[in-house]
């Protein structure tokens, strides 16, 4: 009688399965479509077909927090044949959220360093130690927040804490993310709005775009995501 050589050779391929129907899986994906300005689905790719989708209709997936034009997603883009268009960003970061966003990377950045400093300070008795250790989170802690800006801005997230909690994130003058150098010379010309008695960050109020005098000589802006 006849025995397959192999036992598992008659068992499902179940790592094949799993990724066939695995909710990553852009094929097995369901999209919200928003039609005529009204959100509508979930769809499947091939629904998706069959509506004519274009590369600048509104989609949605389980796991994104805001809508994208189809054009945006890489893989409706690989489905489809859209090219990634360039946009120019239209929503802007208000004065109020960049303040508030501002007053919460201050309140991040000190508290790591008060506990520290607070921690140092139980194991001395030392009078001028003491003062001394006071006195250097006076330098610590700006230069701290300043390359926790650099950093944080030129990152995938394009944006500090303060600023994912505010929703509002850092990009060029195409709404594209900034690299290193253009994050260091934006963090590095606030230097110009504090020295003008902080007159630099009041420029937010004069133009459309809602840029600080910084965002000016860098070429960014502070946007936010649209809502549908």
């Amino acid at each position: 009688m006849y025995q397959p050589k192999n036992k598992n050779s008659l068992e499902p391929n179940n790592s094949k399965l799993t990724t066939q129907n695995s909710p990553t899986n852009p094929i097995t994906k369901n999209y919200t479509l928003v039609i005529k300005g009204r959100p509508e689905g979930p769809f499947t790719v091939d629904e998706l077909k069959q509506k004519g989708i274009k590369p600048g209709d509104f989609v949605r997936t389980d796991g994104m927090d805001d809508y994208k034009e189809a054009h945006e997603l890489p893989e409706l883009r690989t489905i489809f044949g859209f090219r990634r268009q360039f946009v120019a960003p239209q929503y802007f970061g208000s004065f109020d959220q960049r303040l508030l966003a501002s007053a919460l990377d201050w309140f991040i950045v000190s508290a790591g360093f008060v506990v520290i400093a607070f921690i140092a300070v139980l194991f001395t008795s030392d009078k001028m130690v003491r003062i001394l250790i006071a006195i250097s989170l006076l330098v610590i802690i700006p230069l701290a927040k300043i390359i926790y800006h650099i950093v944080m801005e030129c990152s995938v997230k394009q944006g500090t804490y303060g600023k994912q909690i505010l929703k509002i994130r850092v990009c060029d003058m195409q709404g594209q993310r900034i690299d290193a150098a253009r994050s260091i010379s934006r963090n590095v010309c606030k230097i110009f709005s504090v020295f003008t008695f902080f007159i630099g960050y009041l420029f937010a109020f004069f133009n459309k775009q809602q840029q600080c005098l910084h965002d000016m000589i860098a070429g960014t802006l502070i946007v936010k995501d649209r809502l549908v």
